[in-house]
């Protein structure tokens, strides 16, 4: 059971990157390069380059993949690299499929819709990739191996490689463009994030209650998850309480919060947002033992 469990979390893994990846691709190449716009990675180092010598950006993401992921091979071993090689191949060369097969296709000429739809495609899309276990290779490396070999923070030099790839394009663009290429950046931040966060958002709840007993039996009872009892004292008169510790779906929450106030009405409840929750009834299927 538990290793049919690994094989399906492994493919589902595997179909995070290739949707992914797809999605980059196309958002690239309908919204982003149409556009002209502004941006940063390994796309926007291509397209500086592609504008100074000509050379195609598709080529040129390609032979900078292979270049970075043999400097991740060698300095940052193989088990990333492993987990690099795909996005670096099968991007440039879809990009390049994609350019041959569609042309100079162009879904919109209002470029504050392709901003937007550039932003939520690739915040989308690499969110999936980092989600699937993988990363995107070209430019997320350089700054993983200044951080092991000086320990430069992977956030400062992210940042920095990013604005220097920004302000060259800046050379050809004109100044309005920039606040467009931080519009695109913002977007993608935002999506990029709510994809991480997408479906690992519980809600932690602790009750304070002098019919702790009751409430426990219906949490486990009717909203079928896990309860923990703590011991604590009342800060004023020092009485011994008790408090349930739950953690619940978020459309859980509101039939527990029913209960609660059917049960003890004068309850003191506490509500907490969680970013994510590892352990058995999440992570892991639930387990019933008598």
């Amino acid at each position: 059971m538990a290793r049919k469990e690994l094989h399906r979390q492994r493919l589902l893994s595997l179909l995070l990157v290739l949707v992914g990846n797809i999605l980059y691709t196309f958002t690239v190449k309908l919204f982003l390069l149409p556009a002209g716009l502004i941006s940063c990675g390994t796309t926007g180092l291509a397209m500086t380059v592609n504008h100074l010598t000509g050379i195609p950006i598709s080529g040129f993401i390609f032979v900078f993949n292979i270049a970075m992921l043999v400097l991740g091979w060698c300095l940052l071993g193989r088990q990333f690299a492993l987990t690099t090689v795909f996005s670096s191949l099968f991007y440039p060369i879809a990009l390049e499929i994609l350019n041959t097969t569609l042309g100079d296709v162009r879904i919109t000429q209002n470029l504050l819709l392709n901003t937007l739809y550039a932003g939520l495609g690739l915040g989308c899309s690499l969110g999936m990739v980092i989600r699937g276990g993988a990363s995107t290779g070209g430019m997320d490396i350089p700054p993983l191996v200044l951080k092991k070999l000086l320990n430069i923070p992977v956030t400062v030099s992210l940042w920095t490689f990013d604005f220097c790839i920004m302000l060259s394009q800046m050379t050809f663009h004109p100044a309005e463009d920039l606040l467009y290429g931080v519009l695109l950046l913002m977007v993608v931040s935002f999506a990029l994030n709510k994809v991480l966060l997408m479906g690992t958002s519980r809600t932690e709840v602790k009750i304070v209650s002098s019919k702790a007993d009751d409430l426990r039996i219906a949490i486990l009872s009717q909203v079928d998850r896990g309860v923990t009892i703590l011991h604590g004292e009342g800060g004023y008169l020092h009485t011994p309480t008790e408090v349930i510790l739950s953690v619940v779906s978020n459309h859980e929450m509101p039939k527990l919060e029913r209960l609660a106030r059917e049960i003890d009405p004068e309850c003191f409840m506490i509500v907490s947002r969680v970013t994510e929750v590892w352990g058995r009834g999440f992570s892991h299927s639930k387990e019933y033992r008598k």
